[in-house]
C-alpha cells in the first residue's frame, strides 16, 4: 500500500483562531533545510550549480569535437546530427500515436474508491505570492473539497513581506480554522519550491498535495488521490490529476494552450504511466506519499520547474507514479507576454532538470531502471530538442519548398508533417473539435513560438538560472464579467 492505515494520522486537531496565523518567523532549522537541504545532502541532485566540473569538461570536449568534424567533414557531421534528430522525433511521433490509440481505446485506468479504507490526513500546500486578488476564489475552491475536515490539513504559504496577500487572507471570513497561514521568511531563493519545502516541515499529513492560487480542483480529487494510494503498491510516491483550462476563447494563444494542456494531461501522462516511465509532474494537483517525498529530499528550491525535477528524482529512488481522473480547472495565459514568460521558465527548468538527470547517468539509470531512464531521455530530451528546432525547421521547410516544390514529398518534410498530425489528432481527441478547427489548422504557427522561448530560456539559464518569473492570475468571476461586458 502507498501508506499504512495502521500508522496513519487519522485526525487533524483544530487550531484556535489565534493560532491560525503564524506571525512568528519560522524555525531557522526548517528554513535552512528548505533552502539548502537537498543541495547539502546530495549536491549533484540539485540545480543550485548549473553544471558540474565533469559536465563542463564534457561540454568543452563536445565543442572541440564539433569544430574538428566541421573542419574535416562537415556534410558527414550534419548527416549524423540529422539522424539523431530524426530518431528522437520519429520515436516521439510513434509514441504520441500509440498514446492516442490507447486513449481512443478507453485505456484511462479505473477509478477506485477509498470508502472501504481509513481516510488518511491530507496536507494541502498552497503557495501564494502576490495573490491577494485570488483569495476569495481560493477560499471557495477549498470549501468545495469533499473530504472530512478533521482529516484535511490546509497550509497557505505566503511570503512574510507580501503584505497585501497576508492582509487578504486575514480578512476572509470563509477561511476555516483548519487552514493555517504560514509566512515564509523572504530570503533567496525566492521560488515556489522553497516555499513548499518550508511548509513540508510543518505538514501533518500522510499525503502531501500541492495546489496553486488559481486552481479549482474537482471536489472529489483529494478522495481520488487517497484511494489511489490505498489501492496502489508500496512504491507509489505520487499521483497527478489532469490540469485543464477554462478560457480557450480569450485569445489565439489561450486556445492553443488549452489544446496542449488537454493533450498532455488526458492522453500523454496516462500513457507514460502505463509504460512505467517517470512523469514530469505538473506544478499543481499532484499528491505525494509524505514518507517517499521526504526520503527523496523534497523539492529542489533552485529548480524553476520543480515538478518535472521531482518526478524524475522520485523515479531515481525506485518510486512509481500514477494519474487520477478528477481534474483541476485553471486559467491559461492569454497575452503573448504572459505565455512567453511562463514557457521560458518551464523550458529553463527543463534544461536544469536534464542537466541534473545526466550528471550521474549510470547511477541514475540503475536507480530508476534502464527502461525508465531511456523514457526520460526521449520525453524530456526530445521535448527540449523539439522546442529548439521547431522554428528553424519551419523556416527550412518553407525555404526548401519555395525553391523545390517537389520537396513536400521528401521524407524529412513528411516526418515534420507527421509530427503536426500527431499533435493535432491528439488535441482533437482530448479537447473535441467544437469551434477549434481553425486553431488546429494554425498549429504550425504555434509550435515555432517554442523556439523563441527556448532561446530566451538558454539566455536566462546562463544569466539568472534561479530567477522565478511569476505568471499573473485573474479570478474567474472577473474574467467572466469582462467577457460579458465585451
Amino acid at each position: 500500500m502507498g501508506f499504512d492505515p495502521a500508522t496513519a494520522t487519522t485526525v487533524v486537531e483544530p487550531w484556535s483562531h489565534e493560532q491560525r496565523y503564524l506571525d512568528q518567523m519560522a524555525d531557522a532549522a526548517a528554513l535552512d533545510a528548505a533552502c539548502e537541504g537537498l543541495a547539502r545532502a546530495d549536491p549533484e541532485a540539485s540545480a543550485k550549480v548549473l553544471a558540474t566540473p565533469g559536465q563542463k569538461h564534457g561540454a568543452w570536449a563536445l565543442l572541440g569535437a564539433f569544430v574538428v568534424f566541421v573542419m574535416l567533414d562537415a556534410p558527414a557531421l550534419w548527416t549524423a546530427m540529422a539522424a539523431v534528430a530524426t530518431f528522437v522525433f520519429g520515436a516521439l511521433i510513434i509514441l504520441r500515436f500509440a498514446a492516442l490509440i490507447g486513449f481512443l481505446g478507453g485505456r484511462h485506468g479505473p477509478e477506485t474508491s477509498a470508502a472501504d479504507t481509513p481516510l488518511p490526513v491530507v496536507s494541502l500546500l498552497v503557495p501564494l505570492h502576490r495573490e491577494a486578488n485570488m483569495v476569495a476564489q481560493l477560499a471557495e475552491a477549498i470549501a468545495r473539497i469533499d473530504y472530512p475536515e478533521d482529516r484535511l490539513d490546509v497550509i497557505f504559504i505566503t511570503e512574510a513581506d507580501d503584505e497585501a496577500t497576508n492582509a487578504a487572507l486575514r480578512r476572509d471570513a470563509r477561511l476555516s480554522d483548519m487552514i493555517r497561514i504560514l509566512p515564509a521568511p523572504p530570503c533567496a531563493p525566492r521560488t515556489k519550491p522553497k516555499a513548499l519545502n518550508f511548509a513540508l516541515a510543518f505538514a501533518r499529513g500522510d499525503i502531501i498535495g500541492v495546489l496553486d492560487a488559481e486552481d479549482r480542483p474537482h471536489p472529489r480529487q483529494v478522495r481520488a488521490a487517497a484511494a489511489a494510494f490505498a489501492h496502489g503498491p508500496r512504491s507509489l510516491a505520487v499521483v497527478q490529476a489532469p490540469l485543464l483550462t477554462d478560457n480557450p476563447h480569450e485569445s489565439w494563444l489561450a486556445a492553443h494552450f488549452h489544446l496542449e494542456y488537454a493533450n498532455h494531461s488526458l492522453i500523454w501522462l496516462p500513457f507514460l504511466a502505463r509504460l512505467h516511465w517517470p512523469l514530469m509532474l505538473g506544478g499543481t494537483s499532484n499528491y505525494f506519499s509524505a514518507r517517499h517525498l521526504r526520503k527523496a529530499g523534497g523539492w529542489d528550491p533552485y529548480n524553476v520547474t520543480e515538478d518535472a525535477d521531482l518526478g524524475l528524482r522520485l523515479a531515481r529512488f525506485g518510486f512509481t507514479a500514477r494519474v487520477i481522473q478528477p481534474p483541476t480547472i485553471e486559467e491559461g495565459p492569454v497575452r503573448a507576454r504572459d505565455w512567453l514568460t511562463q514557457r521560458t521558465r518551464w523550458i529553463k527548468g527543463h534544461l536544469q532538470t536534464w542537466l541534473v538527470l545526466n550528471r550521474r547517468p549510470f547511477e541514475t539509470a540503475s536507480g530508476m531502471g534502464v527502461w525508465s531512464y531511456f523514457g526520460a531521455q526521449i520525453t524530456l530530451g526530445g521535448s527540449l530538442l523539439a522546442a529548439a528546432l521547431h522554428g528553424p525547421l519551419l523556416v527550412w521547410l518553407i525555404t526548401a519548398i519555395a525553391f523545390r516544390p517537389d520537396f513536400i514529398a521528401d521524407w524529412r518534410a513528411i516526418l515534420l508533417g507527421a509530427g503536426y498530425v500527431s499533435s493535432a489528432a491528439s488535441a482533437l481527441a482530448a479537447a473535441g473539435l467544437r469551434d477549434r478547427g481553425w486553431t488546429l489548422l494554425s498549429l504550425p504557427l504555434y509550435r515555432p513560438l517554442l523556439s523563441i522561448a527556448f532561446a530566451i530560456a538558454v539566455h536566462d539559464l546562463l544569466s539568472r538560472p534561479h530567477h522565478w518569473a511569476k505568471t499573473p492570475h485573474r479570478p474567474q468571476a472577473d474574467r467572466l464579467a469582462n467577457r460579458s461586458r465585451s
